[in-house]
């Protein structure tokens, strides 16, 4: 695949195509430069048409059927990041202006100096791969926030040394685990596009509710969402978003082929957590997450709860006893807990 870079050249004048091919012979020899040639504006859209990755054009200004200046309102209407450089005997400053304000990138007045020619060529194509490079910067930033969270991108922006980004704080957080309840059964009956569909389609629910209230995913666990919560009001708000998730789930319509019904059990805890970059630096696979036993709590409590039920642990319930109404549900041994811990289910 050739990587060199193709202009467009627009003008009636048949010498100027061989002057082009012979002063620009070793670029093209060596594939640096691809000329294509038209004798006027309605050809140069057609060759536009059929090569979309044409990077430069330059065109003369007077031409039959198609002028210069109404090729530049259409390139400037259909290829925005296509740059036209005019190429005229017409080099009044009336021309130039009205070329300039259709979107000429620059002006060259015939006869042609070569040499400004060339300089003036590349000056485009690096600003025309400029702003490619850009543009690709910002679409990999979009796909990447898809698979990311804003945290480690805020924080992968102000961090450069190896070192640094194996750093931890500790913070005050409240977490979440909210699992789709028997969900595996419907995997074991239908396709892989249906599973991944509808598991994405529930996801997609739970996520705008966790972002709505301020919340981060800090990742997906099989059919699982790991949620933070930090700052003012941070229980409260992990409480509501599960509440949400929890009804809006039993809103949601039986899946007709296998008679799926889709629930969730959650699992809540508030406390001090490690916040930061856990993994292997060397073999450069890291995940930002929270660790620390508030967290490993929060998730013995969701593998406890039944499906539609949301446990928190009984200094939980106090710290937010008058906004939400709760019930008992027992004392409970956790995996790893030297003591038993009283447990309260959220009812509204």
């Amino acid at each position: 695949m050739s990587n060199a870079v193709k202009i467009l050249v627009v003008d009636d004048e048949p010498d100027l195509e061989v002057l082009i091919k012979q002063k620009f012979r070793k670029k093209i020899r060596s594939e640096e430069f691809e000329f294509l040639f038209a004798l006027n504006g309605r050809i140069a859209l057609e060759i536009l048409e059929e090569n979309p990755d044409v990077d430069m054009i330059l065109s003369d200004i007077n031409m039959p059927e198609m002028d210069g200046l109404t090729l530049l309102s259409r390139v400037k209407e259909k290829y925005s990041l296509l740059k036209t450089v005019i190429i005229s005997a017409y080099g009044d400053m009336e021309n130039i202006r009205v070329a300039m304000n259709l979107g000429a990138f620059d002006f060259i007045t015939k006869p042609v100096d070569f040499q400004d020619l060339e300089i003036t060529i590349d000056k485009t194509i690096q600003y025309v791969t400029q702003i490619k490079s850009n543009l690709k910067a910002l679409k990999e930033n979009d796909i990447l926030k898809m698979y990311v969270d804003e945290n480690v991108l805020n924080f992968m922006s102000g961090q450069s040394m190896e070192n640094e980004i194996m750093k931890n704080e500790n913070i005050e957080a409240a977490v979440a685990f909210i699992d789709l309840c028997g969900f595996t059964a419907i995997s074991e009956n239908e396709s892989p596009n249906t599973v991944v569909g509808l598991l994405n389609n529930y996801f997609d629910l739970m996520v705008k509710e966790i972002i709505a209230r301020e919340g981060s995913i800090d990742k997906f666990i099989g059919d699982a969402v790991m949620a933070v919560f930090q700052g003012e009001n941070a229980r409260q708000r992990a409480v509501e978003t599960s509440i949400s998730i929890r009804d809006k789930m039993n809103e949601m319509p039986e899946f007709e082929e296998s008679g799926f019904r889709p629930k969730v059990s959650v699992g809540i805890n508030y406390g001090e957590m490690v916040s930061g970059n856990i993994g292997s630096i060397s073999l450069k696979r890291l995940d930002y997450t929270v660790i620390g036993d508030t967290v490993n709590v929060a998730a013995r409590l969701q593998s406890k709860a039944n499906p539609g039920q949301i446990l928190i642990l009984e200094k939980y319930q106090e710290e937010i006893s008058d906004a939400f109404k709760f019930e008992k549900i027992g004392v409970f041994s956790l995996k790893n807990k030297a003591k038993p811990v009283t447990v309260y289910e959220v009812i509204s």
